[in-house]
């Protein structure tokens, strides 16, 4: 039998994937929107919760998929636009939610806290498609799928 060298463990590669850019912003998109969670689940009105746990489970979905490098193996579908247009819809429905929820939550403390927090994740969203917006036009042109024959 062959001895077989194992890869680096789940921890090790969770280390690494925190240290890079990407890696911290998705954290920090997950710490947030967990936060944010918190905060509208804590107000009166708790239905706004729902914009919190949707992006914190995509946030962790992608932070997973990028960390254990999947995007990789994974060709069919394009990561760059999917993370893209995830990043895109988080920043629109946090600043869009916590706009309603600072104008419209007088007298309710978690709510505003919800709305504050949620326009810093809108904020991190928006940073986030600023910079996939920038690795799209870095990496226009390039085909991904070799034509040597």
């Amino acid at each position: 039998m062959s001895e077989t060298e194992a890869g680096p463990s789940v921890m090790e590669k969770l280390k690494t994937y925190v240290r890079t850019r990407k890696g911290t912003i998705l954290a920090g998109e997950m710490l947030l929107s967990l936060i944010v969670t918190i905060c509208y689940a804590a107000s009166l009105y708790n239905g706004y919760s729902t914009v919190g746990i949707c992006e914190l489970i995509f946030a962790a979905i992608f932070f997973g998929i990028f960390m254990m490098e999947l995007d990789k193996q994974f060709l069919l579908v394009n990561w760059l636009w999917t993370d893209f247009f995830r990043a895109v819809i988080g920043a629109v429905l946090y600043i869009l939610t916590s706009l309603i929820c600072l104008i419209a939550g007088a007298g309710d403390g978690a709510r505003i806290a919800g709305g504050v927090f949620g326009l810093i994740a809108g904020i991190l969203f928006s940073y986030d498609t600023y910079t996939l917006i920038t690795e799209i036009r870095s990496t226009r042109g390039r085909s991904t799928v070799s034509t040597d024959a």
